[in-house]
């Protein structure tokens, strides 16, 4: 292994080792990339205006380069292993990591997610499970379902301590794998408030958006994978419900994100769909292109069949486009209780709802104001120091130093 790290001036600082695999570039478009990233900014910010109580241990392959792009602090420590390169990453994921983490001599071990890695004992575990879908959906809905449900068995097992992120998700944790319930901690996700925010999108760059997709305004909008588990399928079949019973209707139905698991069957009830030519598959977007085409929507919507947190929807919202969205799992939680629900398994309910949002005024006026209030209250910044928080407690109870840094 080779290793380039930086002196670091702490006085006893508390030593996390984090596994980034998570943020190579395979994962790029993924909630633990998201996830993973920007609570390393925050982290590397608090580290750089507050006593520096945290020192930060990461591991990269040698010929990746998101160390350079921003990611460069006294606090954070880069080591280069080659386990991370393509062809030896199963290496690192079977007992790689374990073996590196253990040289850094850590007082945290953080695994971003519970499927990939497993940690060690070097030190205490925490470990994020963002959710029970491995479980709780049917196997074709689920990539790797097995892989991932035994993976995330043992990690929940070793961890020390367990962070998800929503009382939902504790609430199925605790059930599926028979966790204490005092082993797990919520703490919500944020979002990206300097690209999902009410500041009116730039007029020139949303119109070649729309023009380079052939969007006419109004229209619906979904971002996120086109996937079974997103329910796109039932969403196509609710908007040909919503064409036919409103003829003069004149929008489109703009499906934004990469192509996931079941896209093919998607692709067939798109193509069967007597209004195919008004909706619209975008592929993936950049970070700025998707917040330019949120805000341009007249109505998001959220049909998903289960959801551990769903940042996109609390982007919609804190944009102030009016939201609707399924009532399963998580998702009324999150939202507050503020928005529109429908079945997920209803055609006809979905599309019942997605009609009246798009024909009442007032409506749209309620859930703007409601949602945007709602998206308000989260932030990657909590997020960020209340995982903290669990590092220091964590740390402690197994007799590890305990930073004197302010985490309320």
């Amino acid at each position: 292994m080779a290793e380039n790290t930086q002196d670091c001036p702490l006085a006893s600082p508390l030593i996390v080792a984090i596994d980034t695999i998570a943020l190579l570039r395979q994962f790029e478009n993924s909630g633990i990339y998201s996830y993973s990233i920007h609570l390393l900014r925050e982290w590397l910010k608090m580290a750089g205006a507050a006593p520096p109580d945290f020192e930060f241990h990461v591991f990269v392959a040698p010929d990746d380069n998101w160390t350079v792009n921003g990611f460069t602090s006294s606090h954070l420590h880069v080591h280069e292993t080659r386990l991370l390169t393509k062809g030896r990453r199963l290496f690192w994921l079977r007992g790689g990591m374990a073996i590196h983490t253990a040289r850094a001599r850590p007082d945290v071990v953080f695994l971003p997610t519970a499927f990939l890695s497993l940690p060690g004992r070097c030190a205490p575990v925490v470990t994020t499970i963002h959710d029970a879908i491995p479980k709780r959906l049917p196997l074709g809905l689920v990539a790797h379902a097995r892989h991932a449900h035994a993976m995330t068995w043992l990690n929940a097992k070793l961890a020390s301590k367990i962070t998800t992120n929503s009382l939902w998700s504790k609430q199925d944790l605790v059930e599926i794998y028979g966790l204490d319930p005092e082993k797990v901690e919520v703490i919500y996700h944020g979002y990206d408030k300097g690209l999902y925010n009410e500041i009116a999108p730039d007029p020139e760059a949303s119109a070649a958006l729309l023009a380079r997709f052939g969007i006419r305004r109004p229209f619906a909008l979904h971002h996120g994978m086109v996937e079974l588990r997103k329910n796109v399928h039932r969403l196509i079949q609710a908007w040909d419900l919503v064409m036919e019973r409103n003829k003069s209707l004149d929008a489109h139905l703009v499906l934004a994100g990469r192509m996931g698991l079941g896209h093919e069957q998607i692709l067939e009830v798109r193509e069967a769909s007597p209004h195919r030519d008004q909706i619209i598959f975008t592929s993936a977007l950049s970070n700025a292109e998707l917040a330019t085409l949120v805000k341009n929507a007249f109505l998001c919507v959220i049909p998903s069949l289960y959801e551990g947190f769903c940042v996109p929807m609390v982007e919609a919202m804190a944009c102030g486009v009016p939201t609707v969205a399924s009532n399963s799992s998580c998702i009324p939680e999150v939202s507050g209780g503020v928005l529109e629900y429908f079945d997920p398994h209803s055609v006809e309910e979905m599309a019942a709802v997605i009609r009246r949002a798009l024909e009442d005024s007032e409506l749209r006026g309620r859930l703007r104001n409601k949602g945007m209030a709602r998206a308000a209250e989260f932030s990657w910044e909590r997020c960020a120091r209340e995982t903290l928080r669990i590092f220091a407690e964590t740390a402690a109870r197994y007799g590890r130093k305990h930073p004197r840094l302010a985490l309320s």
